[in-house]
């Protein structure tokens, strides 16, 4: 079966094979004004199986049991929730969230932008803020803003340094690398590659390998760059394979990218493309993400069969399902679940 093509099953349950795994498809529907807030968040997934997300129409924090059911909701005076980890102990979570900045606000026609300085921070699950990260004092600051987009922890847990990177992809277009303590250790522009980052939107510590690696999802390069945990140079990922890098997860020995463009890819070990899942093309329609309606506005894209439309955030759980949340109006999230053997054959 080629892959993204859909699985016979005799169940409704859609379901596609995606990177030599058959995944059934689910849908878990945020709370909030999913008729007109313009979502642009992160999704995580806590140690014990928990949800994390934003809702559509606001900052507020999102955390959702296994099954997709809301268990509880916080107001956060953040912007917007863009890029959300997950790190600590499943009896001790706390999520760094990248905080860009921007949210696009309803109007007619356009919607119009809501601008606010950006914002790193370490949150509890009940939104209290434990910690945050300022811009570095560099010269690129006296022209861009400050507007991060993710953020990765080299947790100690994982026998790493604790040290924290963010990737300030809306601002400067640079990577920066914090200690434990908060302390502004070191800035990478990305130039030891060959051509400086352009909107590095997402970061993680790649652990598929005996020796751990930084990947950045270097988005107007369309490509990906590994570094290592020193942040040197080590090489390029996808150059020519990739058209809008946004975020990136692992799950097994494979690595997970979502393409805002329309579709996800999966890397293996080789650093080769195994699987795309998707189709691109809808961002030339006027007013993608959305569209816009016979009065001229612009209002949530009509979904129609597209597996998806602007996939952003992206993370994986203990199991393999991966989680895909879009930046649209109304927002989406999407589970794309592994079928087991004995499902297969049952069907």
């Amino acid at each position: 079966m080629p892959e993204g093509a859909l699985a016979p099953r005799a169940s409704n349950a859609p379901a596609v094979q995606f990177g030599g795994q058959i995944y059934l498809l689910e849908e878990i529907v945020l709370g909030g004004s999913a008729n007109d807030g313009w979502a642009h968040h992160g999704v995580a997934v806590l140690q014990d199986g928990r949800i994390v997300a934003c809702a559509p129409d606001q900052a507020a924090l999102l955390v959702l049991d296994s099954s997709g059911r809301e268990r509880s909701r916080c107001e956060t005076d953040l912007t917007e929730m863009h890029g959300i980890r997950a790190t600590g102990t499943p009896g001790e979570s706390v999520l760094w969230v990248a905080d860009n900045g921007h949210r696009f606000l309803p109007g007619r026609p356009a919607y119009v932008a809501s601008v606010r300085p950006g914002r790193v921070v370490a949150l509890a699950l009940d939104g209290k803020v434990l910690a945050e990260l300022m811009a570095p004092p560099l010269d690129a600051y006296r022209e861009s803003a400050w507007s991060p987009c993710a953020v990765a922890v080299d947790e100690e847990v994982e026998g790493g340094s604790g040290d924290i990177w963010v990737a300030d992809g809306y601002g400067a277009s640079l990577l920066h690398r914090f200690s434990k303590t908060g302390e502004w250790l070191a800035t990478i522009d990305g130039s030891d590659s060959g051509t400086p980052f352009g909107t590095p939107h997402d970061v993680i510590i790649d652990r598929r390998r005996a020796e751990p690696e930084l990947c950045v999802a270097d988005r107007d390069n369309k490509r990906l760059v590994v570094l290592d945990l020193e942040g040197q140079f080590r090489r390029v990922v996808g150059d020519g394979a990739l058209t809008s890098p946004s975020g990136l997860a692992v799950s097994g020995d494979l690595l997970f990218v979502s393409e805002l463009y329309g579709s996800l890819a999966v890397f293996d070990l080789s650093d080769g493309v195994v699987g795309t899942l998707g189709r691109q093309g809808s961002q030339k329609r006027p007013g993608w993400p959305n569209q816009v309606d016979g009065s001229g506005n612009v209002v949530r894209a009509d979904l129609g069969d597209n597996l998806f439309n602007s996939p952003h955030g992206i993370t994986a759980d203990a199991r393999g399902a991966i989680y895909v949340s879009e930046w649209l109006i109304g927002g989406r999230l999407v589970r794309l679940v592994p079928e087991s053997p004995a499902e297969r054959r049952s069907s």
